[in-house]
């Protein structure tokens, strides 16, 4: 489905560059240690990640001043959503970051009456940035990614060495081909975006900004994303979604993997 970009392209362009620039300082942040402090260890937030929220809201608010900003980092999230908002994670991945793994992630998203319809997630370390314009594309670096198709293969993505977990079972279920290691949320997703995995499972809560943005890629190449049983996911209520995720190339893997999920899980997945 296409529909008319919210952003021009010069505006587009421009929250792009920051994103990339954000991405290129978190990079040398990385040897700062002031950067690398915890601000509050109990919850992972490092200096770093409020400065790259202060850099965000600084680009944004200049260049769409009259659109409000939600974000992580906010000190709660209890207000009602405004019909248009940016939706911020500064840095998705914060582990990898500090832990000097390159699974990490800058990302933003658009989000209008519910829907994402603009999203970057940019991956410094991996030079690699992920758009979805709002007209139903998505990019990889510039490049158009073409529409996921049903294949035999299934190569499934986790941010360990080995795959654990709810993955562990689903895997032996479908009697998958590979195993892909990744780091944040944003960035495993986008990887079944481009093709370079093809499911993505997770029994945890997952949060709205870590989802926002890869879902607009998502749905630009005709992947599905649903919460772990099957229901919508949802850019409303509560920012906390407790009930995991589910990313498939295609509907047919979707619907294989998330009775897989369930059967393991012990709960019933709503095809």
């Amino acid at each position: 489905m296409t529909s008319k970009p919210l952003l021009d392209e010069a505006v587009q362009a421009a929250v792009i560059d920051a994103v990339v620039e954000l991405g290129a300082k978190l990079s040398v942040w990385r040897a700062d240690e002031k950067m690398r402090a915890y601000i509050n260890r109990e919850q992972h937030k490092l200096a770093a990640d409020y400065a790259a929220d202060a850099f965000l809201r600084a680009t944004l608010g200049k260049l769409t001043p009259d659109i409000p900003i939600v974000s992580e980092e906010d000190a709660d999230h209890f207000s009602a959503r405004a019909p248009l908002y940016w939706l911020l994670d500064p840095i998705d991945g914060t582990a990898s970051w500090r832990g000097g793994f390159p699974g990490f992630v800058t990302q933003l998203a658009l989000v209008a009456d519910g829907e994402p319809r603009f999203g970057v997630v940019r991956a410094p370390v991996l030079d690699k940035t992920f758009v979805a314009d709002g007209a139903g594309r998505a990019f990889l670096n510039g490049a158009r990614l073409p529409a996921r198709k049903p294949t035999e293969r299934i190569v499934v993505t986790d941010n360990t060495p080995e795959p654990h977990g709810i993955c562990v079972p689903v895997m032996r279920t479908l009697g998958t081909d590979g195993y892909h290691e990744s780091g944040s949320l944003g960035l495993k997703m986008c990887l079944v975006a481009d093709g370079t995995a093809d499911l993505f499972v997770k029994d945890v809560v997952v949060r709205d900004w870590d989802v926002a943005p890869a879902l607009a890629v998502l749905r630009s190449v005709g992947a599905l994303l649903t919460q772990a049983n099957g229901s919508p996911f949802l850019l409303a209520g509560a920012y906390d979604k407790p009930g995991g995720l589910l990313v498939a190339r295609d509907r047919a893997l979707w619907e294989r993997a998330g009775h897989a999920m369930a059967a393991a899980k012990g709960w019933r997945f709503q095809a």
